[in-house]
């Protein structure tokens, strides 16, 4: 019997603004049990998260999972870092770009899937310097008012 569909989707607002996106990736996230429960009740935050390395393997650092009101003496961490699960491919891929041209991998969205696991979208980015901020905002404003009339 399929499970039900989720609408439980944090994203990070705040990531478009700040960084340019140049490739996206789906990873599975090694979580407990109180941090899994805590998620299914929308109780997790991504402001300020990015991915790094160590040695072969991604890390998710700074997504807040609250902690789960009902647990009792297992609490979890809310801030602690969590490993990411991709394919092999994909993790030299991401290691290649983010050594060789200084880029970044910055956390996007955090959903449950249609299997019931939770996920997250990570993104290959590249900083925004403050014009290009500017000119994001202006093609905004442009479209914005092409949309009015």
């Amino acid at each position: 019997m399929p499970k039900a569909k989720s609408n439980i989707e944090i994203k990070n607002k705040r990531a478009g603004f700040e960084y340019e996106f140049i490739e996206s990736f789906t990873a599975g996230i090694v979580l407990s049990g109180s941090e899994i429960k805590s998620i299914r009740l929308g109780k997790a935050s991504l402001v300020d998260a990015y991915c790094y390395f160590v040695g072969s393997e991604l890390y998710v650092k700074h997504m807040h999972v609250a902690d789960y009101w009902w647990a009792s003496f297992n609490q979890h961490d809310p801030k602690r870092e969590r490993k990411l699960l991709l394919n092999r491919k994909e993790l030299r891929k991401l290691q290649r770009n983010v050594r060789e041209k200084g880029l970044t991998i910055i956390a996007t969205r955090l959903f449950i899937a249609q299997n019931g696991f939770a996920k997250l979208n990570i993104s290959l980015a590249r900083g925004k310097r403050e014009y290009d901020k500017r000119h994001t905002i202006k093609e905004k404003d442009i479209r914005r008012d092409m949309e009015r009339e």
